[in-house]
Parts: C-alpha cells; sequence; structure tokens
C-alpha cells in the first residue's frame, strides 16, 4: 500500500511540473503524458497479464493516436509546401515573362542607338538612294532651267524678228501707198 501512495504522489508531482513547465515540442509532451498514462495504468492493476493486455492495449490507442496527429501535420505541411510550389511557380513564370521583355527592350534600344548613331555621323540607312533621287533631282532641275533659257533666247530672237517684219511690212506699205497715187 505504501509502495502505491508513493506512485500516485509521484504521479501528482510528475502531473505538476508538466503542467507547470512549457514543453519544448509537442512529440516530447505527448511522449511523457503518454508515459504517465502508462505508469497510471500500470499501477492500477494487482495482476501482471492484465497489466501487460492493458498496458499493450494503451501503447496501440496512443501509437495510433500519434499516428494520426502526425499524418495530419504532415497533411497540413504538405499543403502549405503545394502553395508555396504554387507561388514559387508563378514567381518564375512572371520572371521569365519580365525577362523576355526586358531582351526585347534592350534590342529595340540597341537598334535605335545604331540609327542615331549613323545619323549623327551622316551615314543614314536609306541616305545613299535619297542622295542619288535628290542628285537626278537637281540634275532634271538643271535640265530644265537651261532648256527654259534657251527656250527664252529664241523667244527675244522671235521677238526681234517680229518688230523688224513688222517695220518692213510698214515701209511696204508706205510705199504701196505712193506709187499707188
Amino acid at each position: 500500500m505504501s509502495s502505491l501512495l508513493s506512485l500516485q504522489k509521484d504521479q501528482e508531482h510528475l502531473r505538476k511540473s508538466l503542467s507547470d513547465s512549457c514543453p519544448a515540442s509537442s512529440a516530447a509532451s505527448s511522449r511523457s503524458l503518454r508515459h504517465e498514462r502508462l505508469l497510471r495504468l500500470g499501477s492500477s492493476g494487482t495482476s501482471g497479464t492484465f497489466t501487460d493486455t492493458s498496458t499493450n492495449h494503451a501503447e496501440s490507442y496512443f501509437l495510433q493516436r500519434e499516428n494520426r496527429l502526425s499524418a495530419k501535420k504532415r497533411a497540413e505541411e504538405e499543403k502549405l509546401n503545394s502553395d508555396y510550389k504554387k507561388m514559387y511557380e508563378k514567381a518564375v513564370a512572371t520572371n521569365q515573362r519580365l525577362k523576355s521583355r526586358l531582351e526585347t527592350s534592350k534590342q529595340e534600344l540597341s537598334e535605335i542607338q545604331d540609327q542615331l548613331q549613323r545619323t549623327q555621323n551622316g551615314k543614314p540607312d536609306d541616305g545613299s538612294n535619297m542622295l542619288e533621287a535628290e542628285k537626278k533631282g537637281s540634275w532634271s532641275l538643271k535640265k530644265k532651267i537651261s532648256d527654259m533659257e534657251d527656250q527664252l533666247k529664241v523667244k527675244a530672237e522671235l521677238k526681234l524678228e517680229n518688230q523688224r517684219l513688222k517695220d518692213e511690212n510698214g515701209a511696204l506699205i508706205r510705199v504701196i501707198t505712193k506709187l499707188s497715187k
């Protein structure tokens, strides 16, 4: 009987120490609680065989309970991991899209810088074609100007000849009128 009393006192002391202390992890506290329950179950029985079967039954119950809790924790962790995985995959896809946009922007920038450099150096891309077209245009304009100058000279000569013929015609008319009188 005295051993039973000392065992109960130990159990009460163990319960108080467990409730007062802050357990470091849930696994350690569940093991100590299981140990306490096993001790309680083990001390209540009088025969060894009954204690062994009830202890085995209690142990299997607590093992099943621990397995369920650990499975539940693993499921929660897997859910969190899958959420993180989805977020990571989304971030990677966004990064790839932004990298491709950055590359196209860099290419456009380099093309514009090349154009600017060529323009500043006086070497435009299509400038050679434009220069040839301008040369042809100026040559055709010069030709038209020289043709018009020639036409003006011919026109001035024709005016002078026309005036001479008018004067001659007037002189002939006077001679004819004098002869006819």
